[in-house]
C-alpha cells in the first residue's frame, strides 16, 4: 500500500494507461480523480469510493479548473498530479493541416501546463506534491510523422526540468517517463508488420504493456522516489539506449 491516505489526480485515466494507471493507485492505497474527456467511458470505472470520476478538457483552462476544484470538494487535498492525457494526429510535415498540429500542442503540451498551474497552489499550501508529466520517446528522439506530437512531448521534457529546478526547493517532484511503443488504441493504426519491426529493434523484444508505464508512475509517485527530480525515465524496452 504505498500510496495509503494519498489523492492522485490522473488525468486521461478513462482508458489505456490512463486507466491501468488509475486502477493500480487505486490498488495501491490511494484516492484517485479520475480525470478525462470521455464521460461516458470515464463513468464505467468510477466506484463511488476511492476512484472517482471528473469530465474535463485539458486544453481549456476553465474546465481544469472547474474539475480540480470538484476534486478539492471530493477528497480534500491532491498529493499528485500524473499529466497523463494525450493524443495523435500523425501526419508527414507537407501534410499536416495547421488544425491537427495546433489540437495536438493544446492537449499534450497547453494541457499539462494548465493541470499543474491549476494543482500547483495545493501543493504548495501542504509543501509537497509529487507531479509526472508524460512524455514518449518521440520527444526525445523524434518520430516520422509526428511533427506535432514529438514537439509536444519535447515540450513536457522541457517543462520538467524547468518546473523541478522551481519547485524542488517547495518540498514538489517533478519528473517525467517517456514510454515507447505501448499496446493501446493509439498504435492502432500502424501496420502490424512495422509493429513487427518495432519488436525486432526494441532490446527487450517486445511492446510494452499499459502496466509497464502505470508502475513506473507509482515508483515516481512514491515516497520512494523522494529525491528524484527533473529526470526522464525511459520506459521504452531498451529503444532509445
Amino acid at each position: 500500500m504505498r500510496l495509503m491516505g494519498k489523492t492522485a489526480v490522473i488525468t486521461g485515466g478513462a482508458s489505456g494507461i490512463g486507466l491501468e494507471a488509475v486502477k493500480l493507485f487505486a490498488s495501491e492505497g490511494a484516492n484517485v480523480a479520475m480525470v478525462d474527456f470521455n464521460e461516458l467511458e470515464g463513468k464505467k470505472y468510477a466506484n463511488g469510493s476511492n476512484i472517482l470520476f471528473f469530465q474535463a478538457d485539458v486544453s481549456n483552462r476553465e474546465s481544469v479548473d472547474r474539475s480540480i476544484q470538484d476534486v478539492i470538494e471530493a477528497f480534500g487535498k491532491i498529493d499528485i498530479l500524473i499529466n497523463n492525457a494525450g493524443i495523435s494526429k500523425d501526419a508527414t510535415l507537407r501534410k499536416m493541416t495547421i488544425e491537427d498540429f495546433q489540437k495536438v500542442i493544446d492537449v499534450n503540451l497547453t494541457g499539462v501546463f494548465h493541470c499543474t498551474q491549476a494543482v500547483l497552489p495545493i501543493m504548495l499550501e501542504a509543501g509537497k506534491g509529487k507531479i509526472i508529466n508524460t512524455s514518449s520517446i518521440a520527444g526525445v528522439g523524434g518520430n516520422f510523422g509526428q511533427t506535432n506530437y514529438s514537439a509536444a512531448k519535447a515540450g513536457v521534457i522541457g517543462l520538467t526540468k524547468t518546473w523541478a529546478k522551481e519547485l524542488g526547493r517547495k518540498g514538489i517532484n517533478v519528473n517525467a517517463v517517456a514510454p515507447g511503443f505501448i499496446e493501446t488504441d493509439m498504435i492502432s493504426t500502424i501496420p502490424e508488420h512495422i509493429l513487427m519491426q518495432i519488436k525486432l529493434i526494441t532490446p527487450s523484444n517486445r511492446l510494452g504493456k499499459p502496466k509497464d508505464i502505470a508502475n513506473a508512475y507509482l515508483f515516481l509517485a512514491s515516497d520512494e522516489s523522494d529525491f528524484i527530480n527533473g529526470h526522464v525515465l525511459s520506459v521504452d524496452g531498451g529503444m532509445m539506449k
